[in-house]
């Protein structure tokens, strides 16, 4: 049986997971709005978790990084949807809703991750979509569209508070370089996925960069990465096979050749 499946629709993606779990680092370059048919998700923001059980729903901000980890139940496999609103899309929403019903004197709130209440136009919204899990119809540009629409005005009938966060089209800001690698060095990034996530374009990010360090990023990570390793084999009695996993590296021996390169000796333990 197949293990896992995951599908995109035009920015909406269908997840379903049979006999398996899964975590990963889930960018939120746009405003996400989240369903789960069945299993357990969990979501990890900073030091805050969020378990999504079966029938809710919940919206991640725009410019944010959480962790999702996918969890099948003992009753059902993980099946869940993830719906994307790109700037585009919502300016072009925006240019066409009568700015009369907009609501005056509300600010937007600063909760990155925010819980949807359970409400008819929610729940028939993302079970429209359930046929096109088990389908090879897909739907069209068109559909998408039109279920995306739907999805920004459940959002708008459940807050007022949801106006100003989805139509602040307001390029995406900038966070510190340093502040984002000492929480995230671990991660299988990319240069030009850090780049993104910081706000920045890859040639700003480098140039950026070169103001604060004077070695490339994928140095700076690698000593970073062997800096914490140095210190859980030194001062935390940790193993050397357990470590190396911990601060990002994936190959033991590029770990033990980097390490001998940066502090002239191998890692013991």
């Amino acid at each position: 049986m197949e293990a896992s499946r995951t599908i995109n629709y035009s920015g909406t993606f269908l997840s379903c997971f049979f006999d398996n779990n899964t975590s990963c680092v889930h960018a939120t370059k746009d405003h996400t709005l989240v369903y789960l048919y069945s299993g357990k998700l969990i979501i990890e923001e900073r030091n805050k978790e969020t378990v999504v059980h079966p029938g809710e729903c919940v919206f991640i901000r725009r410019n944010h990084r959480v962790k999702m980890t996918k969890l099948y139940a003992d009753a059902g496999q993980y099946k869940g949807i993830s719906m994307t609103f790109k700037r585009n899309f919502l300016r072009n929403f925006y240019s066409k809703i009568d700015k009369n019903h907009i609501p005056k004197k509300v600010k937007a709130l600063k909760e990155s991750l925010f819980r949807i209440p359970l409400r008819p136009d929610i729940t028939s919204l993302f079970q429209s979509l359930t046929p096109y899990f088990d389908s090879a119809v897909q739907p069209t540009d068109h559909i998408i569209n039109l279920k995306e629409q739907e999805g920004v005005y459940c959002l708008l009938n459940t807050d007022k508070n949801f106006f100003p966060i989805l139509f602040d089209f307001s390029e995406p800001w900038k966070i510190d370089i340093l502040d984002f690698l000492n929480e995230n060095y671990m991660d299988d990034l990319t240069i030009e996925e850090i780049a993104a996530y910081t706000g920045r374009s890859l040639a700003t990010f480098k140039r950026d960069f070169a103001m604060i360090s004077d070695v490339t990023p994928q140095k700076w990570l690698i000593s970073k990465r062997l800096e914490v390793a140095y210190d859980k084999l030194k001062n935390h009695n940790k193993k050397v096979s357990d470590v190396y996993v911990d601060v990002g590296f994936k190959n033991l021996s590029h770990f033990y050749a980097a390490f001998k390169k940066q502090y002239g000796f191998s890692p013991r333990r």
